[in-house]
């Protein structure tokens, strides 16, 4: 902490903890929008699943539309030859964690795009928010952390519940194959996600900023893509225009507005893991936006009351996750 922080603190501490509660706001903020956009991941997945689309094209094919976006936007920044640097100095871990957190992560889940439902994929999504807090737990190193309170674990059992009844409502009439197929390849991509983006940022140690850090990532899990489009060839042949069209759509709401606004989020409160884990607890809010989108895209019914239960126990526990951070 700065010296001028240490003063304010002493000083001014009312000025000092709402200079706090504005940046955890506005990093809950952050990943609130951020839920939104992802939301659209999960629509528009399951229907590019559905018309037949290849689901190595449409995980891959989202990272190759990103990737002259965000390269566009760090030139115009002036900041491409930092990020260039800071990927040479290390370049094996950039490549590890961003195959993890963006490659396996996002592969995995549209895999399970192509044997569920989108609210059954957003809703198992969820786990995630489980995953980052035990995570965040135990990369600090051991005589710094410290143990979970009994209101975060709480809260947090909350939301997975409010998860749990809605797949409960729907997965009913699933055959447990195609539920198995659904389901634990997301469950392996909610662990990669926030094992990657926590990586990351404890290899840049905030030395770039979001658009850099997810430029980096993205150019570090071409390889990645590259071998996925080779299998995707081989089974589906070539993409059509409407796969086109939908990963585009993907790349702009989910790959570069989310993820930025995510990172931008995540990044605020980076050193406060508490904080942190209530940001990433914002991603239950995919669950309602997507179950929206599937009633105003999809035209699909409004989910019955066992489902209704479930989105409130979500919403309730978000909440409560949130106001105790």
């Amino acid at each position: 902490m700065s010296y001028s922080l240490i003063t304010l603190e002493v000083t001014n501490p009312d000025s000092y903890i709402n200079m706090l509660l504005t940046t955890k706001s506005k990093a809950l903020s952050f990943g609130i929008l951020a839920s939104l956009f992802f939301a659209s991941t999960f629509v528009l997945n399951r229907i590019m699943a559905v018309s037949g689309g290849g689901w190595q094209w449409s995980s891959a094919l989202r990272f190759v539309w990103m990737l002259p976006i965000l390269l566009l936007i760090v030139i115009i920044r002036g900041n491409l030859k930092q990020l260039l640097i800071e990927m040479k100095r290390n370049l094996g871990q950039w490549l590890l964690w961003s195959t993890l957190g963006f490659g396996i992560f996002y592969a995995l889940l549209t895999f399970g795009a192509s044997y569920g439902p989108s609210w059954l994929v957003a809703g198992t999504f969820e786990f995630t928010i489980i995953a980052g807090m035990f995570i965040g737990h135990f990369m600090q190193r051991k005589e710094n952390r410290q143990p979970f309170s009994k209101a975060t674990l709480f809260f947090s059992c909350i939301i997975f519940l409010g998860i749990l009844v809605m797949q409960i409502s729907e997965a009913k009439s699933t055959p447990l194959s195609t539920i198995l197929l659904g389901t634990i390849p997301v469950l392996i991509a909610a662990i990669a996600y926030p094992v990657g983006n926590r990586k990351m940022m404890a290899l840049t140690k905030g030395s770039l900023d979001t658009y850099q850090r997810t430029l980096g990532m993205t150019l570090a899990s071409m390889p990645f893509w590259i071998i996925l489009m080779f299998f995707g060839f081989q089974e589906h042949g070539l993409p059509d225009q409407s796969q086109l069209l939908q990963t585009l759509l993907i790349a702009l709401f989910s790959g570069v507005i989310a993820t930025l606004l995510f990172f931008k989020g995540t990044e605020l409160v980076q050193h406060d893991h508490k904080a942190l884990a209530a940001v990433e607890a914002t991603q239950a809010m995919e669950v309602i936006f997507t179950l929206i989108g599937e009633i105003i895209i999809l035209q699909t019914a409004f989910p019955n009351n066992l489902a209704t239960t479930g989105i409130l126990l979500v919403v309730v526990g978000m909440y409560l996750h949130s106001k105790n951070h």
